[in-house]
């Protein structure tokens, strides 16, 4: 996989555009200047998890002696769940949060930014070609500047897009997220069966 392309799926995976009208919701009580302060510290957070989880997480894998392959299709499926709850949403936020307290950690950065299929996908990248690590490194430091540039124009990008253009853009990067799942899963497969 090329950088731009690990790049590009850690950002759909992430979906900043998509997390923009939750974000909003969940930040809506706090004032704006401290808003921004709250989303960056979130962003850290969220980067340190899946720095973590890239660098750990393959020995956690060797430790409870799950293979490779099991971990492409479980990130798959996960990957694929997402995708359908992002181009079919529920009347039923996914995340919910006490609008009277500041949001820590959860859920703006875990699981919305570093969720389930985020570290499974940084996982998978060093599992796979584990020399590459600065570059994985250097994949998940702009997937996170970049998704974080969103976010904290969050308030001028849902006024300017309008709520109808985020949903459609979502579901535009639910639809390519469905399609790199059924690639992990397949992959998955394809390893498992030695094909």
């Amino acid at each position: 996989m090329t950088i731009l392309a690990a790049i590009l799926l850690l950002i759909i995976i992430m979906d900043p555009i998509g997390n923009v009208p939750v974000f909003l919701s969940i930040l809506k009580n706090i004032p704006i200047e401290r808003r921004r302060i709250i989303i960056i510290r979130e962003l850290l957070i969220a980067l340190i998890i899946l720095l973590f989880f890239m660098f750990v997480g393959r020995y956690l894998l060797q430790m409870l002696e799950i293979e490779q392959s099991s971990l492409g299709i479980a990130g798959g499926i996960i990957l694929f769940i997402i995708a359908i709850r992002m181009i079919f949403p529920g009347t039923k936020p996914m995340f919910s949060h006490n609008e009277t307290t500041e949001p820590l950690i959860v859920p703006l950065a875990v699981p919305m930014l570093a969720g389930p299929s985020a570290i499974a996908a940084v996982i998978l990248f060093m599992a796979k070609e584990p020399n590459r690590w600065v570059e994985w490194t250097f994949v998940v430091f702009v997937a996170c500047l970049i998704t974080g540039v969103i976010l904290v124009s969050s308030e001028t990008l849902g006024r300017k897009l309008g709520n109808r253009a985020l949903i459609a853009i979502e579901r535009l990067m639910g639809i390519i997220l469905v399609m790199v799942s059924v690639d992990f899963i397949l992959d998955g497969i394809k390893q498992t069966f030695n094909i």
